[in-house]
């Protein structure tokens, strides 16, 4: 896939600060974009891009799969996602549950959702966004975090493995650091300790528009400092 304007592309948790940065990108490079999200996040997306569908749905949800296999795009960006700390004697399995869920469940349907389409047209891709805690397999003080960042990233490398020679790719996104986001500066993080929102989403842009003979299973994008 070269050309994103000829392209139609999901995009959930839309709304979200990484979500709206992408989506702006993916507006300019003249995508078709299909918005998944939930409640107001979802209709402030809605309200700023043009979406050729828009769906309120809880990817957690096993239903949404079907719901999903209604609308056939090209490309899955999928940013939804939870973070949370814990020292590991205290964790829960309430902290388990909710991680795994939402950062790796929530991938499992998004992309049982949209796989078949993109099997029966023999064209896809599938993008994930893991952590840098993920990409060191270490996140001392965030260990359920980083094994479920884990788990999206094995999952995404694992699907592009038995599915590239059907024409459907994967790649794993790796901020490899805090996202500049309202929430993050106002607990106290430093401007250029964080990674700008709106030039991650041109690295997405950018690895989405090579051709498959130069495909990009993954990418670590990083702060400055």
């Amino acid at each position: 896939m070269a050309n994103l304007s000829s392209s139609t592309i999901m995009l959930t948790g839309a709304g979200g600060a990484l979500a709206t940065a992408i989506a702006q990108e993916l507006d300019d490079a003249g995508a078709q974009i299909v918005l998944v999200g939930r409640g107001e996040s979802l209709e402030r997306a809605a309200d700023r891009f043009p979406a050729t569908e828009v769906l309120d749905l809880d990817l957690t949800d096993p239903a949404s799969i079907d719901r999903l296999r209604k609308v056939k795009v090209d490309t899955l960006i999928h940013t939804v996602g939870a973070f949370s700390t814990q020292e590991a004697q205290k964790a829960t399995p309430d902290d388990l549950r909710h991680l795994f869920d939402t950062n790796m469940t929530s991938l499992f349907h998004a992309v049982q959702g949209v796989l078949p389409h993109m099997v029966k047209q023999k064209d896809g891709i599938v993008m994930g966004v893991s952590a840098g805690q993920a990409a060191r397999l270490s996140g001392p003080r965030a260990a359920l975090y980083t094994a479920s960042k884990a788990a999206v990233a094995a999952y995404i490398l694992s699907l592009h493995d038995e599915l590239k020679g059907r024409g459907v790719r994967g790649c794993v996104l790796y901020p490899m650091g805090a996202i500049d986001t309202p929430s993050n500066r106002e607990a106290g993080l430093s401007w250029e300790s964080m990674i700008d929102p709106r030039g991650l989403a041109k690295s997405v842009a950018h690895t989405l528009s090579r051709p498959d003979r130069a495909h990009i299973t993954e990418i670590k994008v990083y702060p400055d400092v």
